[in-house]
């Protein structure tokens, strides 16, 4: 299920210019192209806080900023709302620790909230990196002529896969190309050609602050060398080899396959099955990474499609999971909550909610975590009225605490049949922020990432500046595979405790589901796997993709999967590769 708003593409014809031309054959652009579209961020790089005059300046990308201080608390914004930061100098003017706030991507829509450390390296002088969430799409169009002499398209992009289940026949008239859908004849996609520069150009609609502004493409002709992110590999290779993870500062240990009992042979099989999967259409699996660990070690480390262990990735829904933690961890620190608290008393700042109906008073936090809340919001039905996409395209209600509350009830709150409900876990966030009075990215950093030791990550956040917690988190793959690990563990990372045994045993348990054979959790899915005629007990993090955190208890194994299939979660073969390791366990 998508765990956050991504807006409608378009792509329109750009015709200025263009002369009418008799009709000419595509086969002469047959072939990959490619192009990128890099929309910032804006201001990025080295952050000087220069606290040395009576008034303070932040320096930054060639900006010199005025700086706001009280006590131990400071602050600026960039002009026209190019970036903001907040943040705390430690005890005895040692370093600063805040958070940099960049304005919403183009590509998903999110303002995104950054955490950043600033050294002390004199008296009232700061410095450290700002490095926000990059914010590119980069797309590819391959096109090819069929048996029958006619041609082809379909389109994949790493970032966020518009071009899925888009299979497109190709004409050309002139100077003029027009890709039209071959299942919805009605859907076409446009183009020019320019045959002096051998360049294919598109305008892209996309939304953004409410206006669908146009991006236009140069598509450039790509080789097997110079298209990093459509090949799961660059170069080429003949065959996989394994080589162990390299040693990282974050908290994993490293070993090989055969140290943690697990055969290579099996392992490689599969890798060497990615490595040469050929690229046919756009539901074509996209898998960007594969990590796994076992007994607590992490002993395969892969990467592909261009992406790198400090690339930090969507998540999609699979940041369910962890707002589930958060709860925990809220409830473990005393939070005034818990699982059977009626979750609208969490919220006296609504004096009113629309909608009203005794059943509200009686929608739990446990409800809520089990998607069993009778709210009205079902993600899978396009017309309900708290859809999460939905809950994007509207701008009546930009709290979207508020938005939830606010709906009708469908059903009796509680049963054991879940209704996927986004807004629902997102709903859980207002509840931290309420019963511990902290924002909850700031609850987030203290709680999780700091003892996960977590080395980058982007939060995305709500129109009213609040952390989502229904999804869409960016960290590096090794840190997210750390959720994983902490609940194999029991709640614990490296000794420490993060979050209660109580807890993990707790959301681990079937509560609800979709059908006999996919449970759930308190934001876990569960399932059993069979191989070799033995059934397995897993549960997994979920995210819209591919986007999979796998906990398999009885093999002390966890697995992560990163992959760009949006939309087409089908197409990944997860259960494939989980499958290849299950078979390669040993009892060691």
């Amino acid at each position: 299920m998508k765990a956050f708003y991504c807006s409608s593409l378009l792509v329109a014809l750009l015709l200025i210019g263009a002369a009418r031309q008799p009709e000419m054959s595509a086969q002469s652009f047959v072939g990959l192209w490619g192009g990128e579209y890099v929309f910032g961020p804006a201001v990025s790089g080295r952050l000087v806080i220069d606290g040395r005059q009576p008034e303070w300046l932040a320096h930054i990308a060639g900006f010199h900023v005025p700086v706001r201080h009280a006590a131990k608390k400071l602050s600026f914004a960039m002009p026209d709302g190019q970036g903001e930061f907040q943040g705390e100098i430690s005890a005895n003017g040692g370093p600063i620790r805040g958070h940099w706030t960049q304005p919403p991507t183009v590509v998903d829509g999110y303002p995104f909230w950054t955490p950043v450390e600033l050294e002390s390296v004199q008296e009232g002088l700061w410095t450290g990196p700002v490095v926000p969430l990059n914010d590119k799409l980069t797309v590819f169009v391959v096109i090819a002529q069929s048996a029958d002499g006619s041609v082809t398209a379909f389109i994949r992009s790493p970032e966020n896969n518009f071009g899925a289940h888009r299979n497109f026949t190709v004409l050309r008239e002139g100077d003029k190309v027009v890709f039209t859908n071959s299942k919805q004849p009605a859907d076409h996609l446009f183009g020019v050609y320019d045959a002096s520069t051998d360049r294919l150009s598109m305008t892209i609609r996309k939304q953004i602050a409410g206006k669908k502004t146009p991006l236009t493409f140069d598509f450039t002709r790509r080789t097997r060398n110079t298209a990093v992110a459509f090949y799961p590999r660059t170069p080429a290779v003949e065959h996989y080899v394994y080589r162990k993870p390299l040693g990282e500062n974050d908290g994993w240990a490293i070993t090989s396959l055969e140290d943690v009992g697990l055969d290579p042979t099996p392992v490689v099989s599969a890798l060497d099955k990615l490595l040469k999967t050929e690229t046919r259409d756009s539901p074509t699996p996209y898998i960007q990474g594969l990590l796994v660990a076992r007994h607590g070690k992490l002993a395969l480390e892969e990467y592909f499609c261009g992406f790198d262990s400090g690339r930090p990735h969507d998540l999609r829904s699979a940041g369910k999971s962890f707002t589930s933690a958060l709860v925990g961890i809220a409830i473990d620190h005393r939070a005034k909550f818990d699982l059977d608290t009626p979750v609208v008393s969490l919220f006296p700042e609504y004096k009113t909610l629309a909608n009203p109906d005794p059943r509200k008073m009686q929608i739990t936090v446990k409800s809520l975590l089990t998607m069993t809340s009778g709210l009205a919001g079902n993600d899978s039905d396009d017309s309900s009225p708290g859809n999460e996409l939905r809950m994007f395209a509207q701008h009546e209600q930009p709290d979207f605490y508020k938005f939830a509350l606010d709906l009708p009830m469908a059903t009796e709150p509680g049963g054991d049949h879940m209704v996927y409900f986004t807004a629902g876990i997102n709903l859980l966030g207002g509840i931290i922020r309420n019963t511990t009075s902290m924002p909850v990215a700031d609850f987030f950093e203290q709680y999780l990432a700091i003892p996960l030791n977590m080395q980058s990550y982007h939060l995305n956040l709500t129109p009213t500046g609040e952390m989502y917690g229904g999804g869409g988190l960016y960290l590096r793959p090794r840190d997210a595979l750390k959720l994983g690990q902490l609940y194999l563990n029991g709640g614990t990372w490296n000794g420490r405790r993060v979050v209660s045994k109580h807890w993990v045993d707790l959301s681990t348990k079937r509560y609800s589901g979709y059908n006999p054979v996919h449970g759930y959790g308190f934001a876990w899915h569960l399932f059993e796997i069979e191989v070799d005629n033995r059934t397995y007990s897993e549960y997994e993090a979920q995210g819209n993709g591919g986007q999979v955190i796998n906990v398999v208890p009885e093999l002390d194994l966890t697995v992560m999967f990163t992959t760009g299939n949006y939309g087409d979660d089908e197409t990944v073969p997860e259960r494939e590769i989980l499958t290849a390791l299950i078979r390669a366990t040993k009892s060691k």
